[in-house]
């Protein structure tokens, strides 16, 4: 088995391999070199000279381009590989894998087979980069390792940011099969050395070997292994073990006349505020996008950051609204720009507060100017809504101090939020865990340019995390619900809402998320009364007045919080008919869930009959 690898190894890439000493990642290139066919196999190890050496490569193989600010680059996807593909992301099936029906899948045999005839040659005159990292803290209870083999010195680079370099937590192995693996190619490559055959991309998902297979696609999202597509991997596995792996930020709420930080999680779909919340300006972010959670010693839930690094959309962060990302985008450090507009070395995104853009530059059409139509006669914005950039969080002023602790932070919040323009209230607790796991089980938000389709279409999203639940909704929603059985002190649930509408305009500000957060820690420490709905728990006036006051200094009036916080009952009812029709068509949904839903819908119907309203302020509820 070595002598077919030797082939392809340098002697410092075979000395790498030995020092490992596992036969399965051994096995597994020499199956991958046999089906890609590359020109070498550049095996790397956790040296500043070898992640030095793949910035270099990204730039030499002109994926990046160097940037006017020192350390910064930019890579462009390609003006069709600009976002997530659901509908050419497939979960292998077998007899004993069961999905839920929405999840996009194909039979085991015949996706590899498919999967494999476009993978075939496809690294032909190219290195096969090789890479080894940790998802989770290295060293704790929630290290993950796994493999990265990509032609893309970009993916790996983009790795390198993102994720913990994880080489010698695989010798921790001791040759053990335990690791995923993820195997990508951007196929042939044009002339501006993006992907070229995008029409036959493929992300195909192997849970019940541990890896996934990605070709013909650059944008992250479809090619670095290590976020959405580990985050299957992991699921699949946390829900045939006893913990939870979610779609979730790890925050530190401050109080700004408490001395305590209190953490909360956080699961929203892509471009409905996730990262503005993890980054809220007085508090402190531990992770952004994916969280591992886990019960202690004592019953207690903790959670832990996978990732080491932000891949964060761009479009609005601006000195005003997110003042420390701005500012870390501005200065000097190692960071990669995507699909976004540059113009003499200097990046430009939709939303950044400058008024000075551009008539001219290059994006990820290509050469671009004012004006500039596609071929279905739309104008091309100067940079895509999509963009995105990647960093370190050690690179934040604001990075949690424990955002590297191999325990994890204690979790005594949970917040679920989506983007919803005519229903849901700003922030709302659950009544219990149960009516909590309900909240995020109904989750919806409106689409956005994140993933490839329309958007502004309402969509059904489960704990923001249905693109990537590969088990049954049913026994996902059965272990959220028995994890907090086990816990001994459950976190308070919330939903959140920032994107309510009336008349067609927000009824908030960007900054007002603050307000809904610090709620939510003082509603953890007991320190204001709430009142109480069919939907949940909500704020009253006196203290969201005071907490505006304080901490923006600015005048909340009656008038706002009537706006923001009536119920809706009829727009709740009618969200209560879909999620009854869309959880009838799906097996085994827990009877706890079946109980919330009846009894809300009972408490809302009565009470619009009695009342013979649409929409009823906070305070008609007992």
């Amino acid at each position: 088995m070595l002598s077919t690898l030797l082939q392809f190894l340098d002697q410092r890439s075979r000395g790498v391999l030995d020092s490992l000493g596992n036969s399965h990642v051994e096995k597994q290139l020499v199956d991958f070199a046999k089906l890609c066919r590359p020109s070498r196999i550049v095996v790397l190890g956790d040296s500043k000279q070898e992640i030095q050496y793949i910035r270099e490569l990204a730039k030499e193989r002109r994926e990046e381009t160097p940037l006017k600010i020192r350390g910064h680059t930019i890579h462009f996807d390609g003006a069709n590989d600009l976002a997530r593909d659901l509908g050419s992301t497939k979960v292998l099936t077998t007899p004993i894998v069961k999905l839920s029906k929405r999840i996009n899948s194909i039979d085991r045999d015949a996706g590899l087979s498919e999967i494999f005839s476009l993978l075939e040659g496809s690294m032909a005159g190219k290195d096969m980069l090789v890479k080894f990292y940790c998802l989770g803290p290295t060293n704790s209870r929630f290290s993950l390792c796994a493999m990265q083999v990509s032609d893309s010195p970009y993916v790996i680079h983009s790795e390198d940011l993102l994720y913990r370099q994880g080489y010698r937590q695989f010798k921790k192995l001791q040759g053990t099969n335990k690791f995923f693996s993820f195997l990508h190619s951007a196929g042939e490559l044009d002339e501006r050395n993006t992907t070229k055959n995008y029409s036959k991309r493929r992300i195909y998902i192997d849970v019940t070997e541990g890896k996934v297979y990605s070709v013909n696609n650059q944008y992250a999202g479809n090619s670095v292994g290590l976020k959405k597509l580990a985050l299957r991997l992991a699921i699949y596995k946390a829900n045939h073990e006893d913990w939870l792996a979610e779609h979730m930020l790890i925050s530190g709420v401050h109080p700004l006349d408490k001395k305590r930080v209190t953490y909360f999680v956080g699961a929203y779909p892509s471009a409905c505020g996730k990262t503005s919340t993890a980054m809220i300006p007085g508090n402190t972010i531990v992770g952004d996008d994916i969280a591992y959670l886990r019960k202690d010693k004592e019953g207690k839930c903790r959670a832990a950051n996978i990732e080491q690094g932000i891949f964060g959309i761009i479009q609005d962060v601006n000195p005003k609204d997110d003042p420390l990302i701005y500012s870390a985008l501005t200065t000097p450090r190692e960071l990669i720009f995507s699909n976004v507009l540059v113009t003499d070395g200097t990046p430009y995104w939709l939303g950044m507060g400058r008024k000075d853009i551009p008539e001219r530059g290059v994006n990820f059409s290509g050469d671009w100017w004012k004006g500039k139509k596609d071929k279905n006669d739309a104008e091309i914005p100067f940079a895509h809504p999509n963009a995105r950039y990647t960093m370190r969080l050690s690179e934040l002023e604001n990075v949690d101090p424990h955002y590297e602790d191999k325990t994890g932070v204690i979790v005594q919040g949970i917040l679920y939020g989506g983007r919803d323009s005519d229903t849901n209230v700003p922030i709302s607790e659950a009544l219990s865990w149960e009516h909590g796991v309900y909240m995020g089980a109904t989750l919806e938000s409106e689409t956005t340019s994140a993933i490839i389709g329309k958007t502004g279409v309402r969509r059904h999203d489960p704990m923001a995390n249905m693109d990537f639940v590969v088990v049954p909704l049913g026994k996902y929603l059965e272990n959220h619900l028995k994890f907090g059985k086990r816990l001994s002190q459950k976190p308070r649930v919330f939903a959140t809402n920032y994107f309510l509408k009336n008349n067609g305009k927000y009824t908030n500000t960007k900054l007002d998320k603050k307000i809904w957060i610090l709620w939510a820690e003082g509603r953890i420490h007991n320190d204001y009364d709430a009142i109480r709905t069919p939907i949940g728990f909500l704020p009253k006036y006196e203290d969201l007045k005071d907490l505006f006051q304080r901490v923006l200094g600015r005048n909340y009036s009656k008038q706002e919080y009537l706006e923001q916080f009536s119920v809706r009952v009829s727009r709740y009812l009618e969200k209560i008919s879909r999620m009854e029709e869309y959880f009838e068509k799906e097996t085994d949904i827990p009877k706890e869930f079946w109980d919330v839903l009846h009894v809300q819908k009972n408490e809302l119907t009565k009470v619009k009959e009695k009342t013979m309203k649409e929409i009823l302020p906070p305070d008609h509820f007992p």
